[in-house]
Parts: structure tokens; sequence; C-alpha cells
């Protein structure tokens, strides 16, 4: 099953507190890792290859084993990127285009405010933080 968003603006939750994109400031977690990889790859990978980037990332599986990396980790259903930390704490909105390519953009950002009110957008929110 595919976490991929065809021309989808996700907002940054509307419990989250960030007033601005912050950059995770510990090394190596799953929020630090996807913004790097957003930021410097901005619309190269779909959310299925953001997620399989970082897992392999973290845990250290070696480029010629993707494709068996990638049967692992989609072997259950994944999360998609509504829940990403970026989203849930860090003040990032995502935009995915129409070959399902991401970027991220700070929520102070005037691509943020343009993103989150497109009509030809599917605008959905980021998963809260808190269940009430």
């Amino acid at each position: 099953m595919s976490t991929n968003y065809i021309n989808t603006f996700i907002t940054a939750a509307a419990d989250g507190k960030a007033k601005a994109g912050i950059v995770p400031s510990k090394a190596g977690t799953v929020g630090a890792l996807q913004l790097s990889l957003l930021l410097r790859r901005p619309y190269v990978l779909t959310s299925d290859d953001l997620l399989l980037e970082v897992y392999m990332i973290r845990n250290g599986i070696p480029p010629e084993e993707r494709e068996a990396a990638c049967d692992r980790l989609f072997a259950k259903p994944q999360a998609c990127l509504r829940a990403s930390p970026l989203v849930k704490q860090y003040g990032w909105g995502l935009h995915h285009d129409g070959a399902g390519r991401v970027a991220a953009y700070g929520v102070e950002s005037d691509a943020y405010r343009d993103l989150s009110s497109r009509p030809d957008l599917a605008v959905v929110a980021g998963m809260r933080n808190s269940r009430i």
C-alpha cells in the first residue's frame, strides 16, 4: 500500500506549537533525516521514496539492498506523511506535486500560505499530537 499523495498539501498539525519551520536539533532522528532529504532534493522523492530512504539510513542498509529493504518496509502498512514529525512538531507543510514528489515549506513562508489556499490542491491537516 502506497503512502503517496498527488496534488496535495499537508498542513502543519493544528495543535502544533511551532510558529516557523524548525530544523530538528537531534541528528539522525526521523524528522531530521526527512527534512534534510526534502531540503536538499525538493520534488525529487515521493512519500514512499522518502520513507524508504530514512529507513535505509537509520538501519545502515547499503544501496545495493534497496529492493529487499523496500519489500521489508512495505510488507506492513506505513503511516503517511500526515504523521511525520515535521508536520506534527516542527512547523512544516508538505506539498506533493502532480507526480507525487514532495517538498517542505515552513509555516512562516509565503509559499506555505499560498499552497494552503490553492483551489487546485487537496489540503489535508497533519495529524494532531493529542487525541482530544
